[in-house]
């Protein structure tokens, strides 16, 4: 009986054993070059991504070298503070521009207080200068327990009330939150001072919220009155200003905030004694 299969001849045995030795080749030859492929676009989003990196640590050192020297804002004085005159109003100054280098590299007499920190005369109101930073929570329960009292003060004409922002916490933010909130507080100062104290009050009064971007600062400055303070903090206008007057507190000793003065002296517990304290040197007056 003839089989239906023949079997192969030697000649397409050793064709069909070229084919697939052929075959053999080319997948691996595939594999290789797939192989090839992967590794070298591997590489290549390796270095994008190294470089992307690279480009991100020298934009934030770009933004990290802040000018020594820099414009001060309207109503800003030569210590680095911004004075309330009342709830509406901030003092008038005329310093223009402020510049590190003319700071000395020590106090004079370090038991003195602070420049511009001094008994008001008699027949004028009660002077409270204030070192705090936006990111304190100890500023936070100081605005929080004081707030009130404050704006009934100032109101009534009793006191003055100097903020001098500071930046001592920017080492524990990735966003220098304490920098730019003390610079936005100096974009309202010079275009929008009747807006001062409600965005003082609202920024300190949104620290359980966390930190705020430069966009939602500016919403807040719009939604408490002020003008569009974009540009302002985009250009990092007032950032040399905040670096001055962080440096003046460090240079006379400030080691904390808040730190708080009231007629020349300091309240030994800013959150727990500044009512009582003021109100004493408030009556003293009369």
């Amino acid at each position: 009986m003839t089989s239906s299969n023949p079997r192969p001849s030697k000649a397409q045995r050793k064709s069909e054993s070229r084919e697939q030795a052929r075959r053999v080749v080319e997948e691996r030859e595939r594999r290789e070059k797939r192989a090839s492929f992967l590794i070298k676009w591997g590489v290549v989003t390796a270095v994008v991504a190294i470089l992307v990196i690279i480009g991100l640590i020298v934009a934030g050192n770009i933004r990290n070298q802040v000018p020594d020297a820099g414009p001060a804002p309207a109503h800003g004085n030569e210590y680095g503070g911004i004075t309330l005159t009342s709830t509406t109003e901030l003092a008038t100054t005329s310093i223009e521009t402020v510049d590190v280098a003319s700071l000395p590299d020590e106090a004079p007499n370090a038991a003195d207080p602070p420049p511009g920190v001094e008994a008001s005369a008699a027949d004028q109101p009660v002077q409270v200068v204030a070192y705090v930073d936006v990111n304190c929570v100890h500023c936070a329960n100081f605005e929080q327990t004081h707030a009130e009292q404050i704006q009934t003060w100032l109101d009534e004409g009793s006191i003055t009330f100097e903020y001098r922002n500071v930046a001592y916490l920017d080492p524990n933010s990735q966003t220098e939150y304490s920098s730019r909130g003390a610079a936005a507080l100096a974009c309202v100062a010079d275009t929008s001072p009747r807006a001062y104290w409600d965005f003082s009050a609202a920024l300190f009064g949104n620290f359980e919220n966390g930190e705020l971007s430069d966009r939602e600062l500016a919403e807040m400055a719009a939604t408490a009155g002020a003008g569009d303070i974009s540009a302002c903090l985009e250009e990092d206008t007032f950032r040399p200003w905040v670096k001055f007057g962080t440096q003046a507190a460090e240079t006379y000793g400030i080691s904390g905030t808040p730190t708080v003065f009231v007629d020349g002296e300091e309240v030994p517990d800013a959150v727990s004694d500044f009512a009582t304290v003021t109100q004493e040197k408030i009556e003293a007056k009369n």
